[in-house]
């Protein structure tokens, strides 16, 4: 077994780096470090978390074998800030509810189509 410190970054074929980065910093509050005529990099929202939009209009939201990424929630009222803001971002709510009483979800689709789970537990 290899040790690792974990899961480290996600690149997604977006239309327009800007606009997801955009969302992104509204949604969760991401940080840009490196930009490039191709792509940009977010830093967050965990202290170890990258996100990379990197421009790939034909490819763009295909998904392919992932259902979907996800963030865990510190506080369950969050949740319905997370649905606020994701669609003041330009965002759209695909579900939402409990996965048990107290455990809150909700799945979004951000401007690519890419759909993110947020959930309390």
């Amino acid at each position: 077994m290899v040790e690792t410190h974990g899961l480290t970054h996600i690149s997604l074929a977006v239309r327009d780096p800007v606009k997801s980065l955009e969302f992104y910093v509204q949604l969760l509050g991401v940080r840009e470090y490196f930009r490039d005529d191709e792509q940009i990099q977010v830093q967050g929202p965990g202290p170890f978390d990258v996100l990379a939009f990197e421009r790939n209009p034909g490819v763009a939201g295909v998904v392919g074998g992932i259902a979907h990424f996800g963030f865990r929630l510190k506080r369950p009222e969050d949740v319905g800030v997370a649905i606020q803001e994701a669609e003041r971002a330009g965002g759209r709510v695909l579900r939402h509810g409990e996965f048990s009483p107290g455990y809150p979800f909700a799945y979004i689709a951000d401007p690519d189509g890419y759909e993110i789970e947020l959930w309390y537990e």
